[in-house]
């Protein structure tokens, strides 16, 4: 037991009456006001104009809540939430599913692409590389969210670093697996952020889109050996949820990774029509 965590941290940080601030939802925006920065920085380089960036922010919100919800009601727990719809609308009780939320910012995309990409000569996959660069951080902040709710943790463990989470009633340490994906998550993000300063200009557009599928959904799939079954049905599994919805977007990853295309990760100099 040497080295133990205890872990007993209260999830509300400040209370107002009825009104209660969390640490996951201020940690939550977090993840979208540096996201927000990024890619400011992105259409300054490349010299697009900033009054896209807050529908895009708008859309981004609004397809990661509704996506995450509905993966984790779809996904994971169907059938309760199909005998109890009201429910669904309950998003501060807990349940995103980080899967769905990729499905719905995948097609949330598709509308803005539609609306500004002709105009301002950018497509899918120009936005997707981006994304790839803002999301992990993004992800590790929603992962110390959890962390703070003490939820979503992993087997019990011998390692030194082991949290026991009393506020769920742990009285052995478990693996802390929302700080292995936060530490994968932040990883991902310095490394998308170093290829796309130094390196964007011999990339193929796609690439870092498909880089980051792998390396994400890659240490998700690994991570989720040692975690917890996140609901009843899982147990007894070889693989669970989690890893089968992974395993698609490493694929489709490791295609964007390898297949050939012309366009550049950069946009080309804007000619008078961007101006």
């Amino acid at each position: 037991m040497f080295g133990y965590i205890d872990w007993n941290v209260d999830p509300v940080l400040l209370r107002l009456g009825a009104l209660q601030v969390r640490y996951y939802g201020l940690l939550f925006i977090c993840g979208f006001i540096l996201g927000y920065a990024l890619f400011k920085w992105f259409y300054k380089r490349e010299k697009l104009p900033l009054n896209l960036l807050d529908p895009l922010l708008y859309l981004l919100i609004f397809c990661t809540l509704i996506g995450a919800r509905l993966g984790h009601v779809l996904f994971y727990e169907p059938d309760y939430y199909m005998a109890h719809p009201g429910e669904i609308l309950k998003i501060w009780q807990g349940g995103l599913a980080s899967h769905g939320g990729a499905i719905g910012i995948l097609i949330g995309i598709t509308w803005y692409v539609k609306k500004y990409g002709r105009r301002y000569e950018f497509d899918y996959l120009w936005i997707m590389d981006r994304l790839a660069i803002a999301v992990p951080f993004a992800g590790m902040f929603i992962r110390l969210g959890n962390l703070m709710n003490s939820e979503i943790y992993g087997n019990p463990t011998d390692l030194p670093w082991g949290f026991i989470f009393h506020r769920c009633g742990e009285t052995a340490p478990m693996h802390p697996t929302q700080l292995y994906e936060a530490g994968c998550y932040l990883l991902t993000g310095i490394i998308m952020v170093l290829l796309y300063k130094y390196a964007a200009q011999r990339l193929k557009r796609g690439f870092l889109f498909g880089l980051f599928l792998v390396l994400v959904f890659g240490a998700r799939f690994v991570i989720e050996f040692v975690k917890l079954p996140q609901v009843a049905f899982e147990n007894g599994m070889i693989l669970d949820m989690g890893q089968w919805l992974s395993i698609p977007f490493i694929l489709a990853g490791l295609w964007l990774m390898v297949r050939k295309s012309n366009k550049s990760c950069l946009l080309e100099e804007p000619d008078k029509k961007r101006r």
